[in-house]
């Protein structure tokens, strides 16, 4: 008899090849769109019903059945809530690392297994091995697009029976096997950004749910050098959007190295990088995936989604990880995710709660 496996179909390219590849391998495959978001973009038109509609198309040409499940509540109970929170309090979340272990691994496998599946799969860059009862998340063949980083928060219990059928493709690959098979989402543009906000201005969005206050630019020997329009809408190490050009300073770009939110004062500098540099930082929340920590360790570590991998030396005490830097780390920000590697495994992670300069 069969396995049966649900996917996650977004109507996006990566998932229609996965559920493509699944039923070649021999699987009773069925798709599930996600709704997640009940919000129309600037142009009044919902995102939604045009990616469940590519997500129709494609389950028709391959001939497989498909559902659509509404999880907009849940997001926003369990992933939108604690986005604002995080604003709010001046730090910079990803709530797309979230969504996966609320949404993605949580009511999606539910929702699956009301319709009998014995597997959940997704279009994630990743690999996956499953031994004597332990899940271990592995890295992607493409390490340009490997999304192991976004997995991090994922409980190894939420990763058993699952299956990454991209694991060893790269994103040419991908494609080239989408045109091949005539599916419709084979030159379908990558989204980008978060998902509930899409390709919409940021500030006005959050514009919407917190209320903005404007504030002092200063130097970090106090000098004012301009008019911030909220805290929330600066990171660390951000360069574009705060209209010091015409201030007079050293050589080179102003960019953020410090937000005061007990002030409400934004810190910049001017052509020295050298504030956006720290030695250390600790992480709590901490989520480790087929890995057992010892107390203390080496590994390596990334620090945002596109960097490479740092050497660092990992303490772990009292629920609280103390994560020392091999080579002085740009721009560590509170509220991002510090993500572990050892070799070809992703050990899990925690979320930056202080950085150490």
């Amino acid at each position: 008899m069969k396995k049966s496996v649900v996917v996650g179909m977004s109507g996006g390219v990566d998932s229609s090849v996965a559920a493509l590849i699944l039923k070649q391998q021999g699987y009773d495959v069925t798709g599930l769109f996600m709704q997640n978001w009940e919000e129309n973009d600037d142009s009044g038109a919902c995102t939604a019903e045009s990616d469940f509609a590519d997500v129709r198309r494609v389950c028709g040409m391959l001939d497989i059945p498909y559902y659509t499940v509404n999880f907009a509540k849940q997001y926003y109970d369990r992933v939108f809530t604690y986005f604002l929170a995080e604003y709010k309090a001046g730090r910079t979340p990803n709530p797309d690392v979230l969504c996966n272990r609320e949404i993605k691994f949580g009511p999606f496998r539910e929702y699956a297994a009301t319709l009998g599946a014995d597997y959940i799969a997704t279009g994630h860059y990743c690999g996956i091995e499953h031994c004597g009862g332990r899940h271990r998340l592995l890295k992607a063949k493409d390490a340009g697009k490997d999304q192991t980083y976004f997995l991090n928060q994922v409980r190894e219990s939420q990763l058993a029976n699952v299956l990454f059928p991209l694991a060893n493709l790269d994103k040419k690959e991908v494609r080239a096997i989408a045109e091949q098979n005539e599916l419709a989402t084979a030159e379908k543009k990558d989204s980008t950004g978060i998902c509930f906000i899409g390709e919409r201005n940021f500030r006005k969005f959050l514009q919407n749910y917190l209320p903005a206050q404007n504030g002092e630019i200063r130097t970090l020997n106090g000098k004012t050098v301009g008019e911030h329009i909220g805290l929330m809408y600066y990171t660390i190490g951000q360069r574009k959007g705060l209209n010091l050009g015409g201030t007079r300073g050293e050589e080179g770009r102003w960019f953020v190295v410090k937000k005061d939110l007990q002030n409400n004062i934004l810190y910049v500098s001017h052509g020295d990088e050298t504030p956006l540099y720290s030695a250390a930082c600790t992480a709590t929340e901490l989520n480790f995936i087929g890995f057992e920590p010892p107390a203390a360790f080496e590994c390596t570590a990334k620090f945002r989604y596109r960097q490479p991998e740092q050497k660092v030396w990992v303490k772990i005490e009292g629920g609280k990880m103390q994560i020392e830097f091999s080579e002085r780390q740009r721009a560590v920000t509170e509220g991002q995710y510090a993500v572990l590697y050892l070799g070809s495994q992703c050990l899990g992670g925690g979320v930056i709660d202080t950085v150490v300069y």
